[in-house]
């Protein structure tokens, strides 16, 4: 953990900028923001971007603050304005990428790339293999069919090439020349844009040939694409950073030290996906993570584990899938990623290939490894990897790299196995030498390994033979020659940036919708297969995030999450009564998976259909909106492949899906659903309430994204990128004494009063500040979450409550409240002795959850 030089936010409050809700805009809600109670403002990119973009991630120029948004003006009119209300500004920036924009020439340094080549000053910013097939040309993959059908559609005016809305720069000399002469001359190699999935020779953001990779760990680049950002930080226009995507970086510690250096130590937290037991390298120069693993550990508590595990029973009933079709949860993310790997990553594949092949020809006794064998190699270890990311080759993260090298050992040795002969799984004992970074030019093993893969490296018997003079000769230098091959370096760091891919995009953007038994759970740094996490665990998580990096970040929702947290909070109460919820799908679904006529939707959409409006709140305004939801089942079915998909769509099926969803869920039968939610309704309620509570209070600092202070129900992009609304008059009727009606009104009441405790007492929740659990003590103890912050603070909250209301109830359930003085309940203005013990019944009837201070 990295302490920043000025004050941590409490609180901050996402704003999605884009042209329908620029700085002004975020300028004029400033004086709301500041009355909800939170520190900061957190703004997505703000640099300049391919126009119209809603979110700012696809950037094209880093010297200039975004036109669009009002440019550098705007922004410091915006800063001013909260600085006045005592408001800073924290800022996301986007390090790995930037955009392939049309016209290219948005993208001036890319351009420049374009016109001159490798002799380009911008070559060294990106990061191109320009030994990658080509002919010493960047495969540019725009084309809209095959390059002999386009050439009519080319035409060259004043210098330049166009080609539909595009336009390329021309290589100085060239543009006199006969049309295929003239496409054969350029630094670039024009292609249809299929071809990117196999022969691509610069790095891309994930699988969008749109992002191109730039090599910021090169300190020239960083000073370049980082300058603008530096110089609002010193100027004190920005107090803090948001780093999107360090997976994609070649050495994200290292990068973080020098963005530490540049900012003199700022708040700064990163877009670091952890999974399972996987724990942020400790030597990170940074506040944390942005808290998708908070969010993972808050929505587990939510979700019932037997229900979960009958709710199974009865999606298998419901849509028989094969087991690694959604079936079985691992063998649905092994299938995943084994298609990602082989297709959509097959570029990426290609590169790691060619390079331990060139390693495999140089080393001192050649391992005769196949082309095919090493491919087969990567492939096999990629897909065995449990985390976006291994880290086993960072010296300085020496307990990370342990724990990442034990579990590279593991998946090589299960690599090893797919090779039907043993001899040529030597292969595998090069690639996770190399990813391991224990590879050498010594002649200690047959392939100059260094033993790090499990025990493979043992001398065989040419190596027992080896003549003493030759393996002086070879081992004359080992340290230079590694230090000589940039290969060595490269080859660990495009396995890591490969790996944090393929895990994106298998597990995040294929399994999640392979896998929609409990949509809550599938859901960014969430674990389908185990979506239930209990009391003991949640407090094992906070009292880890309270001592090593008490200033991380913590959110539910954010601009990539696929479902808001209030969305996951009513899907999430369905684990509490899968039968109820078995019995109105078989009611609403019977013989509506058929769309008047033709073609049969697949069980498999109906129940994600069905269960994705529920979450929406079917008795909201008359129900979902086929506006709302169409366009996310949409996506669900592209993104889950099985019948359609983004690059190969069936027209006919997706039409099918779409009347599906304006007839079933968004027809008549949504009054089941209906019927459903207000039966539901109290404990829909519980979980919003609760999760809200929660995440407030918790170590950490909470992100609330846009609108989320009140009932907020969105879906996953575009859905969430709406322009914010930022009413001021919903808080300003409770300020005045009104009482909260409704649930969305008893959120904004909860969220106002635990945001404005946070930022009048700030040593109660920061760094300084102390985690203890809260055990309530009765036959429902289970469904009672409490813990106290720094001896000041009781925060208490009811979860799994339609189980409880079936059990009961409270019975004698107590919570014994510190002692020391009396304590009081902020929403109902209630005092309570301390060192008592206080029924829960009592303490959490009029609200579900308690948030009470000492007096």
């Amino acid at each position: 953990m990295t302490q920043p030089s000025s004050p941590s936010p409490t609180a901050t409050y996402r704003l999605q900028l884009q042209p329908d809700f620029p700085f002004a805009a975020a300028e004029r809600a400033v004086p709301y923001l500041a009355a909800l109670g939170v520190s900061h403002l957190h703004l997505s990119p703000v640099l300049e971007a391919v126009p119209g973009s809603t979110h700012g991630y696809d950037v094209t120029g880093h010297a200039a603050v975004r036109a669009e948004l009002g440019g550098e003006e705007g922004l410091r009119a915006l800063a001013a304005t909260a600085r006045a209300h005592g408001l800073g500004l924290v800022v996301d920036i986007v390090p790995n990428h930037m955009a392939v924009p049309a016209p290219l020439s948005l993208n001036g340094a890319l351009w420049e790339v374009l016109r001159d080549g490798p002799a380009s000053r911008y070559a060294r910013w990106f990061d191109i293999d320009w030994d990658g097939g080509h002919g010493g040309r960047l495969l540019l993959p725009v084309l809209e069919g095959r390059i002999g059908d386009e050439l009519p559609r080319f035409r060259v005016e004043r210098g330049l090439l166009h080609y539909g809305e595009q336009v390329l720069p021309l290589r100085p000399g060239t543009e006199l020349l006969p049309l295929p002469r003239l496409l054969e001359a350029q630094w670039y190699r024009l292609a249809w844009w299929r071809l990117a999935r196999t022969e691509l020779n610069y790095r891309r953001f994930f699988t969008i040939s749109e992002l191109i990779g730039i090599r910021v760990e090169d300190p020239e680049v960083f000073d370049a694409t980082h300058g603008t950002v530096l110089r609002l930080i010193r100027e004190g226009v920005v107090d803090g950073l948001r780093v999107d995507h360090p997976d994609g970086l070649v050495d994200p510690g290292g990068y973080l030290a020098r963005l530490r250096a540049g900012t003199k130590g700022c708040w700064t937290v990163v877009e670091k996906i952890l999974t399972g037991a996987e724990r942020l390298p400790d030597g990170w120069a940074c506040a944390g993570t942005t808290g998708y693993d908070a969010l993972r550990h808050i929505d587990g508590l939510f979700v019932c584990p037997q229900g979960a595990g009958r709710l199974f029973s009865h999606y298998r009933d419901f849509v028989t899938p094969l087991a690694d079709e959604g079936g079985d949860w691992d063998e649905t993310v092994r299938r995943a990623a084994y298609e990602v790997v082989e297709h959509d990553l097959a570029a990426e594949v290609e590169r790691l290939v060619r390079t331990a092949a060139r390693i495999g020809e140089r080393v001192p006794r050649p391992g005769d490894h196949a082309p095919w064998a090493l491919r087969q190699a990567v492939r096999e270890l990629l897909v065995r990897l449990p985390v976006y990311r291994p880290y086993a080759g960072e010296a300085a993260e020496t307990a990370r790299a342990a724990a990442d090298a034990a579990m590279l050992r593991a998946a090589a040795e299960r690599a090893r196995a797919t090779f039907r002969v043993p001899e040529e799984a030597g292969a595998v004992d090069l690639v996770s030498d190399l990813v391991l970074g224990r590879f050498g030019y010594g002649a200690d093993g047959a392939d100059g390994a260094k033993s790090g893969a499990g025990g493979a490296g043992a001398p065989g018997p040419d190596a027992v033979a080896r003549d003493a003079a030759e393996t002086d000769a070879v081992e004359m230098n080992a340290a230079e020659m590694n230090a000589v091959d940039p290969d060595v370096a490269d080859f660990a760091a495009r396995f890591a940036q490969t790996a944090s891919a393929l895990h994106a995009k298998s597990v995040e953007d294929t399994a999640f919708y392979r896998y929609p038994v409990l949509l809550s759970a599938c859901e960014v740094g969430g674990d389908p297969g185990e979506p239930s996490l209990g009391p003991g665990t949640f407090h094992e998580y906070c009292a880890r995030l309270q001592r090593d990096w008490p200033e991380s970040g913590t959110v539910l929702s954010t601009h990539d999450t696929k479902r808001s947290a209030d969305v996951r909070a009513r899907i999430a109460v369905l684990s509490e009564c899968p039968d109820r919820w078995r019995d109105v799908l078989n009611v609403v679904a019977d013989g509506r998976e058929v769309a008047d006529g033709a073609v049969p939707v697949d069980p498999l959409v109906a129940w994600s259909a069905w269960q994705t409006a529920f979450g929406l709140g079917a008795s909201a305004a008359g129900g979902p909106t086929a506006e709302q939801l169409t366009p996310a089942v949409l996506k669900a079915v592209r993104e889950a492949g099985l019948r359609t998909t983004w690059t190969e769509p069936d027209a006919v099926y997706e039409e099918a899906v779409a009347e599906f969803v304006r007839s079933g869920p968004c027809g008549p039968a949504a009054d089941q659903l209906a019927a459903l939610e207000a039966e539901l309704a109290p404990y829909v309620r519980a979980n919003v309430l609760a999760a809200t509570l929660l995440h407030l209070t918790m170590p950490g600092v909470p992100d609330l994204y846009q609108d989320t202070e009140r009932e907020y129900a969105a879906l996953v992009d575009p859905d969430n990128r709406r322009p914010a609304r930022c009413d001021p008059g919903p808080l300003a009727a409770l300020d005045g004494g009104a009482a909260p009606a409704g649930l969305s009104a008893e959120k904004l009441r909860l969220t106002a009063t635990a945001l404005r405790l946070r930022r009048a007492h700030p040593e109660w929740f920061g760094a300084a500040a102390s985690y203890e659990p809260l055990s309530a003590e009765g036959p429902a103890a289970e469904h009672c979450v409490a813990f106290v912050r720094a001896g000041r603070v009781v925060t208490a909250v009811t979860r799994l409550s339609l189980r409880l209301q079936e059990t009961g109830g409270w019975w004698d359930t107590g919570l014994r409240l510190p002692a020391g003085g009396d304590w009081r309940e902020l929403l109902t203005g209630r005092t309570l002795a301390g060192g008592a013990a206080v029924g829960v019944d009592s303490l959490l009837t009029q609200w579900p959850v308690a948030l009470l201070v000492r007096e």
